[in-house]
């Protein structure tokens, strides 16, 4: 028997349920979300944490394509975010950002927050692709988060779709082969940019948060992916932006969460 096909009231095939591009509601693609566990900045003293809109909005793309979305952290259980990407945040700052409003805000969406499960418990046959969400938490703790260099570098490997956004590139200074050689090195990445870090010392300069000099990260994704050997490319100041070499994924900052996951939907198909 051929494979079965739509047909359009004209009687011209539409499209095969063979292809790869169809929702299939038995099958749904599957995508492990990684987000960072809370943190206190060595250099402010802050507490940190994740970035909402860097979970959010990937997650509703997903959803959207006809996906399953699961959210993790490298150590498990409760995480929070840092304070200037909740939209309800004195601040402002995010006060847009309505995707956000609406996850936080859906008892159910804001649960699995609250009780993410560990990385070490992705199971690679039970995901198509990982996604890593920054925020400033990954800057302070990627270093000791192993099982997420192990688990990253494993999708990666077996051809699977591999991402990373804004400060959660970090992960690409420490994901090996397991012939050790790093996942960056030789390929097209982004992520948060020198000129984004500069406006971002800037601000917290001229409240006084800082001395003049100092910087809020510890180190900066632009600089150390050049140092490993990656070409870093970015679009420009707080523009969204977001670069695919073969089935390694990045996105620039946090403007660039719905771009990122667009890259992933094109290369999984829906």
């Amino acid at each position: 028997m051929g494979k079965l096909r739509l047909v359009n009231p004209r009687g011209r095939a539409a499209v095969s349920l063979q292809d790869p591009n169809v929702v299939n509601a038995k099958a749904p693609k599957r995508i492990a979300i990684v987000i960072a566990n809370p943190a206190v900045s060595t250099t402010t003293g802050w507490p940190v944490g994740f970035w909402w809109s860097e979970l959010t909005h990937p997650y509703l793309a997903f959803l959207e394509a006809g996906y399953e979305v699961e959210i993790f952290s490298p150590d498990g259980g409760a995480c929070r975010s840092d304070a200037l990407s909740d939209p309800n945040d004195e601040s402002g700052y995010s006060s847009t950002d309505l995707i956000s409003q609406g996850f936080i805000h859906t008892p159910d969406l804001r649960a699995k927050v609250d009780a993410t499960k560990p990385v070490s418990a992705i199971a690679l046959e039970g995901f198509d692709a990982i996604v890593v969400a920054g925020g400033q938490a990954p800057m302070f703790t990627f270093a000791d988060a192993v099982d997420l260099h192990v688990k990253f570098a494993e999708f990666f490997e077996a051809g699977k779709i591999a991402a990373a956004l804004c400060h959660g590139v970090a992960v690409l200074a420490y994901a090996r082969t397991r012939a050790g050689e790093l996942i960056a090195r030789g390929r097209t990445v982004t992520g948060f940019a020198n000129v984004e870090e500069d406006v971002a010392d800037e601000a917290v300069w001229s409240y006084g948060q800082l001395p003049r000099g100092a910087h809020l990260m510890p180190w900066r994704i632009e600089d150390r992916l050049r140092s490993l050997g990656a070409n870093y490319v970015q679009a420009g100041l707080w523009r969204s932006f977001a670069v695919r070499d073969g089935n390694l994924i990045t996105g620039q900052q946090n403007f660039s969460g719905g771009e990122t996951a667009r890259l992933v939907i094109e290369a999984l198909g829906r």
